[in-house]
């Protein structure tokens, strides 16, 4: 019965060699937003877990893991805001698990800006 006992070994030791899964890579971003008024604002946000200044930590890491960290693919959320164009310009800097984030656009205002980025940008 040797010739059994073998491939179960060799199966059993290529399992362990494997170890356990990686570690999520980190997270940490540093969110900002300017306005028109000259109100500047930034926060700080950090996933895997939740953290951060950022009010809604929780809510806006969900929304990146929803969209791997792709800022230029923010879910709508619906919301009325007025028309009003009072530009805001946001900026995202960091690490979204271990890539590198350099994000910016400009939102027509605050309201815009929380309902175009699915409260990622809502500080």
């Amino acid at each position: 019965m040797p010739f059994l006992l073998e491939p179960i070994v060799a199966g059993a030791l290529t399992l362990a060699s494997l170890g356990s899964p990686a570690a999520t890579a980190p997270t940490s971003l540093q969110l900002n937003a300017h306005d028109t008024t000259g109100r500047v604002a930034a926060v700080s946000l950090a996933c895997d877990p939740a953290r951060g200044t950022h009010p809604k930590s929780n809510a806006a890491c969900a929304v990146l893991d929803s969209i791997d960290g792709d800022f230029s693919r923010l879910p709508l959320h619906d919301q009325p805001c007025t028309l009003e164009y009072a530009p805001v310009d946001v900026t995202a800097i960091g690490v979204y698990r271990g890539q590198r984030v350099d994000f910016r656009t400009t939102y027509s205002n605050r309201c815009a800006a929380d309902a175009g980025s699915s409260g990622v940008f809502a500080f």
